[in-house]
């Protein structure tokens, strides 16, 4: 009788051991660590001319726990310049200040190192980037890319980070000649014309109103129609990221493999940013009823029907162009608000599209009047094209019956 009541205080205390150290375990993985991030910042250029551009950038960090303290401890700037020519002669540097809330001016430094700052819970602190890039002639520069690697100190250790920013360097001549299409094919006649737009590299600096308004409203007339590509809305809302930012799981690291080669699902850190969107029990579902379907009773496309909107949306790496073919862009985010806001504010019909060279129209979002038909027939040929055209924006005009 002891015996057994030993026992039972034994494997009792076991139990609370272990109901311990899973609550422990819960309550740690509940920590924010450390959970500081640099944004990609306001951008401008300060000086435009063909030997000089200078740009300023202000980026912030923002701790964005309650109580704890993070070390923003170091801060280094990458520039990589794209342009259609050599960049033989062209050179730039980079200066590096901070601007601390409680900074006072003299404690500016000018060797561009930068000293460990701790930022506290719920508060934030920025850094001033300056670009001065010179050379004979710099009028074929296209993209200024930054990469500001940083490294943030706390609870979680020491957290290397990058955060990416795309600058555009060249923008249209928005006074060059415009060259409407008809969209008449095969004898039909044609129901619409239409004007691909050409426009500077697109990034998080942009918004969807302001491109409409500054590329389109000029050319545009009372019923036409402005349609944008998913993954331009996508880039200007921010949705990217790039391949190191992705943390693999077990889920997508195996279920890539059952994916065709060119889809954006076949690699892990594609896969796991569906996962990352749609939960993966979600995913784990879908693929569990896709491959059934598909393999059983040979009906395709149930996984996509079943992962999630972002399953058919996602780009994974060359999905689009330099530079963001070496992110991974997601599918753009309330897609019905953003074509409301240009009709609202432009008086333009407008819609969000998906269109490849495969004669595929997916409308993600239209305004009333922007009818599925007329959208149809107007992009079926994919006239904003599918490389490095540079035109994500095309405008219709219907013709009148």
């Amino acid at each position: 009788m002891l015996l057994e009541i030993l026992l039972i205080i034994i494997l009792g205390a076991i139990a609370l051991v272990i109901f311990g150290l899973v609550i422990f375990e819960y309550q740690y993985r509940q920590r924010d660590g450390n959970k500081m991030e640099l944004d990609r910042g306001i951008w401008e250029i300060t000086e435009y001319t063909a030997q000089t551009y200078k740009l300023q950038g202000i980026l912030t960090a923002i701790n964005e726990t309650k109580k704890l303290d993070i070390f923003l401890t170091e801060i280094d700037i990458e520039v990589v310049l794209l342009s259609k020519d050599s960049l033989k002669g062209i050179t730039h540097t980079v200066t590096i200040n901070s601007r601390h809330p409680d900074q006072n001016p003299d404690q500016s430094r000018l060797d561009n190192y930068w000293e460990s700052y701790i930022v506290k819970g719920k508060h934030s602190t920025e850094v001033e980037v300056i670009i001065e890039i010179k050379g004979e002639d710099l009028t074929a520069l296209q993209t200024a890319w930054v990469k500001a690697h940083y490294v943030v100190y706390g609870p979680g250790g020491r957290t290397p980070k990058t955060r990416h920013c795309i600058i555009p360097l060249k923008f249209p001549d928005e006074n060059a000649p415009k060259h409407w299409r008809s969209t008449g094919q095969s004898g039909n006649k044609s129901r619409a014309d239409v004007l691909p737009i050409r426009t500077h590299l697109l990034s998080p600096l942009d918004s969807v109103v302001e491109v409409v308004q500054r590329y389109v409203v000029p050319q545009a007339q009372a019923g036409d129609i402005v349609t944008i590509g998913e993954s331009p809305v996508a880039i200007m809302q921010g949705r990217w990221m790039h391949p190191s930012e992705v943390k693999l799981g077990w889920l997508a690291k195996r279920l890539c493999y059952y994916f065709l080669p060119t889809s954006s699902l076949a690699t892990a850190c594609g896969l796991q940013v569906l996962v990352d969107n749609s939960g993966a029990w979600q995913v784990g579902y879908a693929f569990i009823v896709g491959a059934i379907a598909k393999g059983l009773f040979k009906i395709p496309g149930v996984f996509y029907m079943l992962a999630g909107e972002q399953a058919k949306l996602i780009d994974d790496v060359t999905g689009t162009l330099p530079p963001y073919d070496q992110f991974i862009v997601l599918g753009p985010a309330n897609s019905q608000a953003v074509v409301d806001e240009i009709l609202a504010k432009t008086g333009l019909e407008a819609a969000i599209v998906d269109v490849n060279d495969l004669k595929r129209v997916a409308i993600l979002a239209a305004t009333p009047n922007a009818t599925q038909d007329i959208l149809n027939q107007a992009l079926l040929n994919n006239p904003a094209g599918n490389a490095a055209e540079q035109t994500p924006v095309v405008l219709i005009r219907p013709h009148s019956n």
